[in-house]
């Protein structure tokens, strides 16, 4: 962050007396360094109005609170109505300082995967900022904000959300000059309700786009391709099933990543290869690929830089470990995704057997029975030899599979899928680990990468 006078960083908020200089906003105590203002948020466990008085201590030049706290002079504090609205309006006003191409991507899946192709694409017409892992609400994206400076010449913020109007405030403070929407699932339904509202909320990211911006939608999502995309914005359309703008032909993938033809209605036809399996993926690159090109930049370039992409965390990074082949793909899930996985797992080259570790989803409200049951007739029909579950609500995609004739096992903790796994594993089989973030299957990777010797 670019040292800014805290009264500008403020503005709208409140003013200090002496307006000191602000070398950075922190949320978090411990990352306290002379000059940084302090944002105090209270969360379900901590409140960081409990820590105020010792971020000043260790340098902050001020601090900002939800209400007075004891130690804290006047002079050194911003009283706001709400820290994380606070933190929207600090991203925006710094946002302003500078004058880069930034880029939205929202979707009920694929977000980070198509974040990751974005700056992919976009890195290679100039200096490019992304969004830092799954740094997408009211805290990460002015986090995102506050690392430009005169350098970035492209931005790619994520942006997500748990209810109505949140998209709203984080594309208020962005501006992007061109958006990705990937697609409309089941996510959040727990909060929204339904598929449309969900739609709803996504939409948001409309009203921070100006005159004739390019809102990239998948054509191949039943509720995108009936949005209604407001007059302003320039409609762009991509699909990996049918005529659209920017369409996917000819796809080939295999261990080593996937081979396809882009047919662009204004740029003709390019041949583009990315390092990872699965059509979604295509689809998540046909959308960089798109905004890019409706930005103005070279389709030829954009093409070809689509192989520079590169997984990031347990997201579909395919590991080969004592002649095993691991997809760790257990970042999130839901049921969108988990065809996904599937699909990819079914179509990996194996010598041995292709074996799936599937975990609970979560924030599927009324739907979840549902999903989960739909989850193991996708696991039946996608030829897996062994399936391991865990979790509670996994345990219905477990009975649902085994009615269907999979060898599935249901463990009662994760200690029991490693167990499984150290027992039964073989050099030549394919592993699939898929659940949702809070179910940590991470942990069950960790042991067994250490464990397993083929």
């Amino acid at each position: 962050m670019r040292s800014i006078l805290a009264n500008e960083l403020c503005k709208g908020l409140g003013d200090l007396p002496e307006n000191p200089m602000i070398s950075g906003v922190v949320t978090d105590s411990r990352e306290v360094a002379s000059g940084n203002l302090f944002v105090c948020i209270k969360g379900e466990r901590v409140d960081g109005h409990n820590f105020a008085t010792a971020a000043l201590e260790k340098g902050a030049a001020a601090v900002l609170c939800q209400y007075p706290v004891a130690g804290v002079p006047q002079n050194k504090c911003i009283l706001v109505k709400d820290p994380l609205d606070a933190m929207i309006q600090m991203g925006a006003n710094y946002r302003a300082k500078f004058s880069p191409v930034l880029l939205g991507v929202t979707g009920s899946v694929g977000k980070t995967t198509t974040k990751e192709f974005c700056y992919s694409v976009f890195s290679s017409f100039g200096n490019t900022l992304k969004t830092e892992g799954n740094q997408n609400n009211e805290i990460g994206v002015p986090r995102t904000l506050f690392r430009l400076d005169e350098s970035v010449q492209y931005g790619v913020v994520e942006m997500g959300m748990q209810a109505l109007g949140e998209i709203e405030k984080l594309t208020l403070a962005v501006r992007p000059a061109g958006s990705i929407i990937t697609w409309i699932g089941q996510s959040h339904l727990e909060s929204l309700g339904t598929r449309e509202n969900i739609l709803k909320a996504k939409m948001e990211i409309c009203k921070g786009m100006s005159d004739g911006a390019p809102l990239v939608i998948n054509a191949d999502n039943d509720l995108l391709s009936t949005a209604r995309v407001p007059s302003y914005l320039r409609r762009v359309t991509f699909s990996t099933k049918s005529a659209a703008d920017v369409q996917a032909i000819n796809i080939h993938g295999d261990e080593k990543g996937t081979d396809f033809t882009i047919v662009d209605r204004e740029n003709g036809e390019h041949l583009a290869f990315i390092p990872t399996m699965g059509e979604h993926n295509v689809a998540d690159a046909l959308s960089a690929y798109a905004l890019a090109t409706r930005l103005g930049l070279d389709a030829a370039v954009a093409a070809k830089a689509l192989a520079n992409y590169a997984t990031t965390g347990h997201r579909q990074n395919i590991v080969k470990h004592c002649g095993v082949t691991v997809i760790e793909d257990c970042y999130n899930a839901s049921p969108d995704s988990m065809r996904a996985a599937l699909g990819i797992l079914a179509d990996y080259p194996v010598q041995g057997r292709r074996i799936a570790i599937l975990g609970d989803m979560f924030e599927l409200g009324e739907i979840s029975e549902q999903a989960h049951a739909s989850v193991g007739d996708m696991v039946a029909k996608s030829g897996v030899d062994l399936l391991l579950t865990v979790g509670q609500e996994a345990q219905i995609i477990w009975q649902r599979a085994s009615s269907l004739g999979v060898n599935a096992i249901h463990c009662v903790d994760k200690k029991e899928v490693l167990n499984r796994l150290l027992e039964q594993v073989c050099s030549g089989d394919a592993l699939l680990f898929k659940a949702s973030h809070g179910m940590a299957l991470e942990t069950i990777l960790k042991d067994f990468y250490e464990q397993f010797h083929g």
